[in-house]
């Protein structure tokens, strides 16, 4: 493990200066910066990634802010490639409309809407619904094969005001596993607080900090990826602009998430605030959620983790069996260049997703195909960094599986399935 670098100047939430490292992953190039062929040669741009803890907020946050420009205006994440995302989306979304009575009246806005995976369930029940998604590639989906209305633009306190100002106010708004990637967390929520009609709820899931440290999923930590949550760290964030959190469950979808309601006030259109928002908060207290030793024992699980993983693929390499890789993910590419595997090691990935076949992984240069090529080259074994879909995608691969084809689960500890 590196030398971790220095802290931001402050706190993304709160403000405060005086921030502690937890962990440092190196410098690495961007995630989901796939590459073409032509681009292999060139110098890639990488990036310092450090973890730190502020003991005021309770917020863990990476110190290095990455242009949003750079990172989102081109994306290579369509949510609809994932069985499970749709399954997840559409459960939501039943339930939503039945509990609140929404209907042609009703307004849903998601924020950082993808390819209107989501917001598609909404507009099949007849529910009027506007997506915001700053990538263009992807908005051009949504609009064009799903018919969503998709503005493509950045979410924040302009935007949200501009809608307001136009009567176009939010029963509903979702925001999935974005709130993590914006680096004005303020002004987003901000822009929650005006888009948010009296009376409406907020929506927000995003990965569990607790679940991170205790599971060793480094993996979720890439520069897309600024702010890691707890629900200490939520209610204090939001509390700040006039909205509460006012219900809470945990889900065990991407490895452990926090899905949170928010209304304005002390509760969401009268409905008062859950006991279980209660019971997690003391829950955090207990396990030291303000208390940076929880955190400073996660570095070492993750080098455990690197020396178990590596060891396995070189005793694998030694004994001439061939490893391919399924899933040309975000996490994946930080396992793979924190571990420092590559082409001496792994011989292709493999992704579901039409738009990265036929690219490049950052940093380790193995080529992307379809889940086809593990039939027809059947390597030995394969490396699953998509844990978090594993059993999604080991049912999908059953076939291979039969055929005598075995899978690596790298985390939270190494196994073969």
């Amino acid at each position: 493990m590196t030398e971790a670098g220095p802290a931001p100047v402050a706190c993304r939430s709160c403000g405060a200066s005086d921030l502690e490292n937890i962990l440092s992953l190196g410098r690495t190039p961007l995630a989901n910066a796939l590459l073409t062929e032509e681009q292999l040669s060139a110098p890639e741009e990488t990036f310092p990634l450090d973890l730190a803890f502020c003991a005021r907020c309770t917020l863990v946050q990476i110190t290095e802010t990455v242009p949003p420009e750079k990172l989102f205006r081109e994306y290579f994440y369509l949510s609809s490639f994932s069985d499970t995302m749709l399954r997840h989306a559409e459960e939501i979304v039943s339930r939503l409309v039945a509990e609140r009575g929404l209907g042609a009246e009703s307004l849903v806005v998601e924020v950082a809407s993808n390819d209107g995976y989501l917001l598609q369930y909404y507009a099949r029940a007849g529910v009027p619904v506007l997506g915001v998604e700053p990538a263009e590639n992807i908005a051009r989906i949504a609009r064009d094969e799903r018919g969503i209305p998709t503005l493509c633009e950045f979410f924040g306190d302009e935007l949200a005001g501009r809608l307001a100002a136009e009567g176009r106010q939010a029963d509903v708004i979702h925001a999935n596993n974005v709130l993590a990637h914006v680096a004005d967390l303020n002004g987003v929520v901000r822009g929650f607080a005006r888009l948010l009609k009296p009376g409406g709820v907020a929506v927000i899931e995003v990965p569990y900090v607790a679940e991170m440290v205790e599971r060793c999923e480094f993996d979720t930590i890439y520069h897309e990826h600024l702010c890691y949550f707890s629900l200490t760290a939520l209610e204090r964030l939001f509390a700040r602009h006039g909205l509460s959190v006012v219900d809470v469950e945990r889900l065990s979808i991407h490895g452990g998430t926090l899905r949170i309601f928010v209304g304005k006030g002390e509760g969401d259109g009268g409905r008062g605030r859950s006991p279980a928002v209660s019971r997690l908060l003391e829950e955090e207290r207990a396990w030291g959620v303000g208390d940076i030793d929880f955190y400073r024992g996660f570095g070492a699980r993750v080098e455990g983790l690197r020396a178990d993983l590596t060891a396995l693929l070189a005793r694998l390499k030694a004994e001439g069996r061939r490893v391919a890789v399924y899933g040309a993910s975000a996490k994946g590419s930080t396992l793979l260049n924190y571990f420092r595997l590559g082409r001496e090691t792994l011989d292709f990935v493999v992704d579901r997703s039409t738009v990265k076949q036929g690219y490049y992984t950052p940093g380790t240069h193995l080529g992307i195909h379809p889940p086809t090529r593990l039939l027809e080259e059947m390597p030995d074994y394969v490396l699953l960094l998509t844990w978090n879909f594993a059993d999604e995608i080991l049912e999908q691969q059953a076939e291979y599986r039969r055929r005598g084809g075995r899978f690596i689960i790298p985390v939270p500890e190494v196994r073969v399935v």
